[in-house]
């Protein structure tokens, strides 16, 4: 009976041989990096083979490293719920080059690639129906990516005085984008909305006398 982790990748590694390229273990979490070309193979013994029953595709995402090729990561998020674990599976992919689709694997990559394919442009080979799921009809551009502009497209959104649907340019102002990253359990350094009425440095939640 596997027990550790470590024996646990170990395990896995034995038995994919040659399509795992690389192996991490953090925080009790397992990921695999493997070659795009062999993720259905991976995917395939993780779920059949009785020694992992990954039977649970939880999620496919895309994450989008732009400065770097390929550009793309696609991770795919397995449980196993007899072991009581989880896994993670990664694969690189460009914008030109498709990936095979897991579809045959998990028929529940269906809407999870389209919606990579949506935000990212990732293309999946032997998909069915591999169009966009998320942004209106003739939308141009995949809004995750990380050079994709803030501004300069158009929203969709229904207008209840007009009793329509309307298209506008999209805008989002500077303030919205500016965080200061303090702690919850810190004070702010600043009145915040609502708490005019403190003086300046003192508690709030005192009242005046």
């Amino acid at each position: 009976m596997v027990k550790s982790f470590s024996q646990f990748a170990e395990y896995i590694v034995a038995g994919l041989a040659d399509a795992i390229t690389d192996t991490t273990i953090v925080n009790d979490e397992i990921t695999l990096i493997v070659a795009a070309n062999d993720i259905v193979r991976v995917l395939s013994f993780l779920r059949d083979d009785p020694g992992c029953s990954f039977t649970i595709l939880v999620d496919l995402c895309g994450v989008d490293y732009p400065e770097r090729a390929p550009r793309f990561d696609v991770v795919y998020h397995l449980l196993s719920i007899s072991k009581n674990r989880r896994i993670r599976v990664k694969i690189s992919a460009d914008s030109e080059m498709p990936i095979p689709s897991v579809i045959s694997v998990f028929r529940v990559a269906d809407w999870f690639e389209r919606e990579a394919f949506d935000m990212y442009g990732i293309l999946f080979s032997g998909h069915p129906d591999l169009r966009r799921i998320l942004t209106d009809y003739g939308f141009t551009g995949f809004p995750l990516r990380k050079d994709f502009p803030l501004t300069g497209y158009v929203e969709v959104r229904y207008d209840d005085e007009q009793k329509r649907v309307v298209y506008e340019p999209v805008k989002l102002v500077q303030e919205f984008r500016d965080f200061d990253f303090m702690s919850p359990w810190e004070s702010a350094k600043y009145i915040l909305p609502g708490d005019e009425k403190a003086d300046n440095g003192g508690d709030v939640d005192t009242p005046k006398k």
